[in-house]
């Protein structure tokens, strides 16, 4: 039984070349095994410099019989396109987020890698992130009661007009990219029923994109989900439980850095204080996971429900959105 996965990269994104091929090097069950890129030039540079070799485009890294699961970090509309190819391949895949641009192209991604005996993960890797288990097992221990709103901000400045975030031909606006977290962090804490109550959006109306949001959600039992998130604020990536007897807040809750400490504060009748928690690297965390279940047989169909669930809630959000324009 091989001990590592065979990991090809299908494009030289900004992501891949500064957080995830960097942590599938330090990865104990991955070994990089090539890269691909639209243009021709850049591969070889890449596979240099992470010691990899250099697939000839895509459709040649994905000829490869070296390569035993791709990772996919191409702008969000293209996402479900090379995902089916890969899948098609025989290949596993960690895609980045979003895995597809609406719910009915998540269910059929979902249903093909299940057909194929696959493994299908969409990469939201703040999950993967040690301070969030701290968190759920404060909250199981009972430290701020019965929970009652889960709020979630995650904002960054405004990018070069350049950026793809803004470019509707490929997938951009801030409820695909940004939004996507505080939903899914949602989901995590207030379980698998939670629906959408409204929302509103932000648009550009030049770009035909949204550049900001905000959504309530509620699960059955009336606990609420307030979620806000865009491209035209100071920087923020912060959540909290708020419960009966108490609040737990999680600062950089999805952007931490793999060497700082995680600053988790619960504040109650009886004061405030800091858990500690220790540094962890989710990037690697998220590629190791990936990689070990593949390797172990693991059972996707978690993974499977939650990429449908948040490629649902994400449909409702835009479904039931009041639209202003920025």
């Amino acid at each position: 039984m091989r001990s590592v996965v065979r990991m090809g990269v299908l494009g030289c994104a900004d992501i891949a070349l500064r957080k995830v091929m960097p942590a599938m090097k330090e990865a104990a069950n991955i070994e990089l095994a090539a890269v691909a890129s639209r243009d021709p030039a850049k591969a070889p540079a890449v596979a240099r410099r992470f010691g990899c070799a250099a697939a000839d485009g895509y459709d040649g890294l994905l000829e490869r019989a070296d390569v035993d699961a791709v990772y996919i970090p191409l702008p969000a509309a293209l996402h479900a396109h090379w995902t089916a190819r890969a899948l098609a391949a025989g290949k596993h895949v960690l895609a980045e987020k979003p895995l597809a641009c609406d719910h009915a192209t998540a269910v059929a991604l979902v249903d093909q890698a299940r057909t194929a005996g696959l493994w299908l993960m969409e990469n939201y890797m703040f999950l993967h992130h040690g301070q969030h288990r701290r968190v759920g097992e404060l909250v199981a221990e009972g430290r701020i009661g019965a929970l009652r709103v889960f709020t979630a901000r995650f904002g960054i400045p405004p990018r070069d007009a350049s950026d793809i975030r803004y470019s509707r031909a490929l997938g951009g606006g801030a409820l695909l990219d940004v939004g996507g977290y505080p939903i899914r962090a949602a989901s995590h804490f207030l379980g698998p029923e939670l629906d959408v109550v409204g929302s509103v959006l932000r648009m550009d109306p030049a770009r035909g994109i949204d550049v900001a949001g905000h959504a309530l959600l509620a699960a059955p039992s009336g606990t609420t989900a307030e979620l806000s998130f865009g491209f035209e604020h100071a920087y923020r990536s912060r959540y909290s439980l708020w419960g009966d007897r108490g609040l737990l807040s999680v600062d950089r809750a999805f952007t931490p850095p793999p060497d700082q400490r995680p600053l988790i504060r619960l504040e109650s009748a009886g004061g405030t204080e800091e858990p500690p928690v220790p540094a962890d690297h989710q990037f690697r965390n998220v590629t190791e996971y990936f990689a070990r279940s593949i390797l172990q047989n693991a059972d996707c169909a978690p993974h499977a429900e939650a990429i449908t669930r948040q490629a649902e809630l994400v449909d409702k959000v835009r479904a039931k959105a009041r639209l202003v324009n920025a």
